[in-house]
């Protein structure tokens, strides 16, 4: 298993706890997570309901995703570990073609019975903290919601090795194939051997079969993000009071940017708000601007946050490929990358689809 980013995790997890013998490589594990690294510009928003097609491979990996995260999460915190998860989504819309669009998704939904609800202005203006008064209504998804990326592979990761996963801190410089097994080089010269392999590095996966002749590009889309903690506000509860501070159905989309509440955090009044969407490498100041503002959402209680951190990564996008990357490319080679902006979401299900490949009988294959 090359790279321990939420969906390396997920599947090293789920393959450990399913009776295989599992190997980990990824050079961070010994150490803080890469900088670049698309899991850790991740703020768990679980968009699956409100995805906008309602059919074809994405429709069916979502909505299984969001059934495995439930389970996923009752099982690992049944062992101690903590994973916050918080249910609900809205959808704020910034105009009327967005308008439309969210009451033809919620009566094609509703038709299917899916509890998506259409929020009229009035119920908007009731939520405290106040959301932009520009938002003209709202997609309401109680089954959608957002989970902590890094507490989820925290105990991703730690109920795995428990169960006999082993990592190895080193990098993959190259992957062949030898005598019927695969081998993948450590930059520090070792080989390792195995029947499978399964690639989940991001970008860094499409260069490793090149080599083989797979031609797989991804390219780098970086994402930026940030922890706000907000200034006291008058008729705010405080952060010893009794009741919560955030009176919302969960984590609020305006014009494309996510705001997680979490009052979870130190003092109460902590939330995240990402994720930046840039070409290459460089990050933009002015970016990171309109996301400290919320998209211009121009709102008091907002101006005056303090950053308390900021944090970006690189999203592994497909080119000119459906994004995610699962694929059997050979016998015993699996791809499972190029998630772009939903690896958190889809990693469950792609675990369960790189489980399902790796059980089939040999000679089968499978490049849905």
């Amino acid at each position: 298993m090359v790279g321990a980013g939420v969906v390396g995790l997920s599947i090293g997890w789920l393959l450990q706890r399913q009776g295989h013998a599992v190997r980990l490589l990824d050079p961070c594990l010994n150490g803080p997570p890469a900088a670049d690294s698309g899991s850790w510009a991740a703020l768990g928003v679980l968009m699956g309901q409100v995805f906008h097609r309602s059919s074809g491979r994405g429709w069916r990996l979502r909505q299984r995703s969001l059934e495995l995260w439930q389970a996923w999460i009752d099982q690992l915190q049944a062992q101690g570990h903590s994973i916050p998860y918080r249910q609900g989504l809205l959808l704020l819309a910034s105009d009327g073609q967005e308008l439309e669009r969210q009451r033809r998704l919620s009566q094609e939904r509703q038709a299917k019975g899916f509890p998506l609800e259409l929020w009229e202005p009035a119920q908007l203006r009731n939520l405290q903290p106040h959301v932009p008064e520009a938002a003209l209504g709202g997609l309401y998804s109680p089954a959608d919601g957002q989970l902590d990326p890094a507490m989820a592979m925290a105990a991703l990761r730690a109920d795995a090795e428990r169960h006999g996963m082993v990592g190895h801190a080193e990098e993959a410089m190259a992957v062949e194939r030898d005598n019927g097994q695969w081998r993948v080089q450590c930059r520090g010269g070792a080989w390792l051997e195995s029947p499978w392999v399964v690639l989940s590095a991001g970008v860094r996966s499409a260069e490793l079969v090149e080599p083989l002749g797979h031609a797989l590009p991804m390219e780098p889309v970086l994402g930026q993000a940030l922890e706000l903690q907000l200034a006291d506000q008058p008729g705010w509860q405080g952060p010893d009071s009794q009741g919560p501070i955030w009176q919302w159905p969960g984590a609020v989309v305006w014009k494309g940017v996510n705001l997680v509440p979490r009052p979870d955090l130190p003092g109460g009044k902590r939330l995240w708000l990402g994720a930046t969407l840039e070409p290459g490498s460089h990050a933009s100041p002015e970016a990171l601007a309109s996301l400290q503002g919320w998209g211009n959402a121009d709102l008091d209680w907002l101006h005056g946050a303090k950053v308390v951190r900021q944090w970006q990564g690189h999203r592994p996008r497909p080119s000119q490929r459906p994004a995610p990357l699962l694929e059997q490319l050979e016998p015993g080679l699996i791809m499972a990358s190029g998630h772009y902006r939903n690896g958190v979401l889809l990693a469950p299900a792609s675990a369960e689809w790189v489980a399902e490949a790796i059980s089939k009988p040999a000679g089968t294959s499978d490049h849905s």
